[in-house]
């Protein structure tokens, strides 16, 4: 059975260079394509295991002069162990609920990520980010989105998580929480819940975004072992440096 859409008919452009959010003193592009309502869940599946990456009804690419530093990196569920670090992650978050939710935008949601953003990102492209603008975010998917709460026993939201579904596993988006609650580690308690979540239903894949071996702030995705990069030969363990 052919796909439902054509990929040779796609239209990509290219965005001017701008400064590099990972690699100080470089320089960054992108090439990218928008995705369809109808075909957009079949086009992210396609480009997200081509190194593709969703942003609203965007899909993206690094395409960088220069750089190559940017890399797609998977975890590897069935094998995945959680370390001794993330078992003691995961018992300290025990109390938590979480709830899967269609991609709708809440108050409650927004507010979270304000606090989020004003502690983590201070002065980032997303602080000026209004209701509005996040009702995009969260909303307007060409794809199988879902959203992912977080709750403490008395119902108060303290973390979320926009993902989408694959044919071979999910794909992480965006996560925030409340920065107030540094000892829960909910960044990577978010990814441990996902994993286990994917074992569940049988995917084999959790897809972490753009990993960058040299900026500090990408360094904690390849602490989820084992897992896998993207290169010219495929999905392959990526090479210790």
């Amino acid at each position: 059975m052919s796909h439902p859409f054509d990929p040779n008919r796609l239209q990509f452009y290219l965005t001017i260079p701008s400064p590099c959010p990972y690699l100080p003193g470089r320089m960054e592009r992108k090439i990218f394509t928008q995705l369809d309502p109808l075909d957009g869940p079949h086009l992210n599946n396609y480009l997200t295991h081509a190194g593709f990456r969703r942003s609203q009804n965007v899909i993206y690419r690094p395409a960088c002069e220069s750089c190559r530093e940017c890399r797609s990196l998977r975890i590897c569920v069935e094998e995945f162990k959680p370390s001794k670090s993330f078992t003691r992650t995961i018992k300290r978050n025990v109390d938590l609920s979480a709830e899967v939710r269609d991609a709708i935008a809440t108050r409650e949601q927004f507010d979270l990520l304000q606090s989020y953003l004003d502690a983590r990102h201070a002065g980032g492209g997303m602080n000026t980010m209004d209701f509005q603008r996040y009702e995009m975010m969260v909303e307007e998917c060409a794809s199988e989105t879902e959203i992912i709460e977080y709750r403490l026993p008395d119902g108060t939201l303290i973390a979320c998580m926009l993902i989408d579904r694959l044919m071979d596993g999910f794909s992480l988006v965006y996560s925030f929480f409340d920065p107030a609650r540094t000892s829960r580690s909910l960044g990577n308690y978010m990814i441990l819940d996902q994993i286990e979540r994917c074992a569940t239903e049988n995917l084999p894949y959790l897809y972490l975004g753009y990993w960058v071996p040299d900026s500090p702030k990408m360094k904690y995705k390849a602490r989820f072992q084992p897992c896998e990069v993207l290169g010219s030969a495929g999905w392959k363990p990526p090479v210790a440096t």
